[in-house]
């Protein structure tokens, strides 16, 4: 018989004021050294061991009782955003310019009181559990240089969990998607080379800004001609320049973008379209296109065993009305995708939205969540654990 654990309402006093904590005192990505040292010290009080890894990483590793079983990963992330609090919360952000505006105060929270009930149910457990604070998810590579610290190794992890709260969800509600669920996002420059001249005799050079002009006319159709019309990509250029005075042919430009893709294999063929398209209209022109692509963030493409014990213990721990299959995925990105190519995984959504509230969405200035989620989402991640490791559970 499985044993239920729930989060007690000392815990969840003491889940608030962490939380509220974390969210007064954010920092930007690596910058996450008093946010490292307030983890510490939280494990410190409940007489939990960790590790520092990278900078300011910190991981706690629980181990069961109950002999050898699999190995189970959990993130969360622990950065905040360069973006202007507006939220008024008696909590706020002291630092102005700085502000937790992607609920990872909340995901480094659940964490910290999943840790708590995992540690001291431990006697319930065979196998490993790996808790992992990860800086930097807002910037590119964070996640893979924790990889290649070891994160996943010594001994190795077998599976890796990570949720985010999501405000296009009500509240309490777990978002559960099959395959992917997030894009990867690059990012690509592309430097048309032209010739300069006078406007007056544009025959004599090369102009660059004309050959731009038709490389952005042209990019639509690398996504409604060459890929999956069933498959969603986007190719979306937020930057131009270029030209120095308006009767110069300008020799010069820079266009500057993001593409995204669900699949790894359109991934790739996205980075090797866009590379060609580019060259030859410029050649065609007389110019020479030169393209930079700094890939980022991979796709988050969930793993159908995993993903089944989330939806599983959701619907368990929550009822069968609380859970929510999301139809398509998000075009946003999550650097958890670099776990998800290494391990099976799955992310999930745990929803925020209050009918009687606003809502903004993350990223925005006046994003904040009620902090009774909290408890929610521990006790999700204690369920989803207790299955796959508790004696007597889908493992024995």
């Amino acid at each position: 018989m499985m044993k239920h654990v729930r989060v007690s309402l000392e815990l969840e006093a003491k889940l608030v004021s962490i939380r509220q904590h974390l969210h007064k005192h954010p920092e930007l990505s690596f910058q996450e050294f008093q946010t490292q040292q307030f983890i510490i010290s939280i494990l410190n009080e409940w007489s939990i061991p960790f590790k520092r890894i990278g900078e300011t990483g910190v991981f706690v590793d629980i181990v069961g009782e109950h002999g050898e079983g699999p190995h189970i990963g959990i993130r969360a992330d622990i950065d905040a955003l360069p973006i202007q609090e507006k939220t008024e919360l008696s909590f706020a952000s002291v630092y102005p310019g700085v502000m937790h505006a992607c609920g990872h105060d909340g995901h480094t929270t659940i964490l910290l009181g999943t840790i708590y009930q995992l540690y001291h149910n431990r006697s319930l457990l065979s196998g490993r559990v790996r808790c992992v604070f990860q800086p930097g998810e807002e910037v590119d590579g964070a996640a893979h240089q924790l990889i290649q610290l070891g994160v996943l190794e010594n001994p190795k992890v077998d599976e890796m969990l990570a949720l985010h709260l999501w405000p296009h969800l009500p509240h309490g509600t777990v978002g559960i998607k099959y395959g992917a669920i997030t894009a990867s996002c690059d990012d690509f420059r592309i430097e048309i080379k032209g010739k300069g001249g006078h406007s007056a005799r544009p025959h004599q050079g090369v102009d660059a800004i004309m050959i731009g002009g038709h490389i952005l006319q042209a990019i639509p159709t690398l996504v409604t001609k060459t890929t999956n019309p069933v498959e969603p990509v986007v190719i979306h250029v937020g930057k131009i320049y270029g030209g120095a005075a308006s009767n110069v042919v300008a020799d010069t430009v820079l266009l500057e973008g993001t593409t995204r893709a669900v699949t790894r294999e359109t991934r790739a063929t996205l980075k090797h379209q866009l590379t060609e398209l580019s060259e030859r209209i410029t050649e065609a022109f007389g110019g020479k296109a030169y393209v930079f692509y700094e890939e980022s963030h991979p796709p988050v493409i969930n793993d159908e065993s995993v993903t089944k014990v989330v939806e599983e213990s959701a619907r368990k721990l929550l009822g069968d009305e609380q859970v929510v299959m999301l139809k398509e995925p998000s075009m946003g990105a999550d650097d958890f995708g670099a776990f998800a190519e290494v391990v099976p995984s799955t992310y999930f959504r745990l929803g925020t939205a209050l009918s009687h509230q606003p809502v903004y969405d993350l990223h925005h200035p006046q994003f904040t969540f009620d902090d009774s989620i909290l408890s929610i989402g521990v006790d999700l991640f204690t369920s989803i654990v207790l299955k796959t490791l508790q004696k007597g559970g889908k493992s024995q």
